[in-house]
């Protein structure tokens, strides 16, 4: 999986990087179609300080997109967020996809 990191008002470093590889592997775990991802990590100076980090990851699947964006005051639990919200979908979708065929009961 490519993994793409942007930013906006930061430098990306090597153990930011690491910790989002971390995180994706998760995802990975529950479905493995993942073809690429692509983060986005923000510091906003405008807003509310409890709430001016932001990661935002899109997750393209073979069909699908999945896009979730977290905000806190530490970059590094907005990642962690941000990782939780995209495996809840990921799982979701998997589901979906597996219950597909399996909808119809026979009596």
């Amino acid at each position: 999986m490519n993994l793409k990191i942007n930013s906006h008002h930061l430098e990306v470093t090597p153990a930011m990087r690491t910790h989002l590889e971390a995180g994706l592997a998760k995802v990975r775990k529950h479905f493995d179609h993942v073809l690429d991802a692509s983060a986005f990590l923000i510091i906003d100076n405008t807003k509310e300080k409890d709430l001016r980090q932001t990661a935002e990851i899109t997750i393209h699947l073979k069909g699908k997109e999945i896009f979730a964006q977290a905000h806190n005051a530490d970059l590094y639990h907005a990642m962690d967020a941000v990782v939780d919200k995209l495996e809840r979908q990921v799982v979701k979708h998997k589901e979906k996809i597996q219950d597909h065929h399996h909808d119809k009961h026979f009596e």
